[in-house]
């Protein structure tokens, strides 16, 4: 049986309040199923809380805050869709930060 391609990948996916709960839960199940650990990334500690269509969604905990996290850590960035998350996260210096850290890593 041949390794998963993703074996021992760390993936950073970076989210707010709001974002839309499939576009999370659907590839970081993906991800580790092709063996990657994912960490949910966010400007706040604790738990965030997801959005399902026009519903408030399930609530996830954060593995780590935005500002303890580094690009360096990490291998890969997901960036989960819906409305609200991009437009909190690019208002908020730190998740643009850590956006930024990954495109100038190349």
């Amino acid at each position: 049986m041949t390794e998963p391609k993703l074996n021992g990948k760390r993936i950073a996916a970076l989210v707010d309040n709001g974002f839309e709960q499939v576009e999370l839960t659907d590839p970081k199940k993906a991800l580790e199923r092709a063996g990657a650990h994912v960490d949910i990334v966010s400007p706040h500690s604790g738990k965030v809380k997801g959005w399902q269509h026009s519903t408030c969604g399930d609530a996830y905990p954060v593995d780590r805050p935005a500002a303890q996290a580094r690009a360096d850590d990490y291998d890969g960035l997901l960036l989960p869709g819906g409305v609200m998350n991009p437009d909190k996260l690019r208002m908020n210096a730190q998740a643009v930060e850590f956006v930024r850290a990954f495109v100038e890593s190349g």
